[in-house]
């Protein structure tokens, strides 16, 4: 038989637990209309440093590289483009 100690252990986790599990049943959900970055006039995923430059010209302000692998972000004004090596994760525009 168990002790009463490790069934009060017990109950205090299945109470924890619980809890967690209806806290993230209750989490707020972000819904994003779907637009592309070609659409939104922002390079897309994969492009190259080169392709970017050419498209949209120098931008003015570079940061990085940090971190492995390196991530790097050129600033263009209303967006914000974010490089892994030489390729483009992500276009993100900036809050107006």
């Amino acid at each position: 038989m168990e002790s009463t100690s490790t069934m009060l252990r017990k109950a205090m986790f299945a109470i924890l637990l619980s809890g967690f599990i209806g806290n993230a049943a209750m989490a707020d959900t972000l819904l994003v209309e779907g637009i592309s970055p070609a659409a939104a006039g922002q390079p897309t995923r994969g492009a190259t440093k080169a392709d970017v430059m050419a498209k949209f010209g120098e931008p003015s302000g570079q940061n990085g590289p940090v971190g492995e692998p390196p991530i790097s972000s050129w600033d263009y004004g209303p967006f914000v483009v974010y490089f892994e090596y030489d390729y483009v994760l992500h276009a993100v525009a900036k809050r107006q």
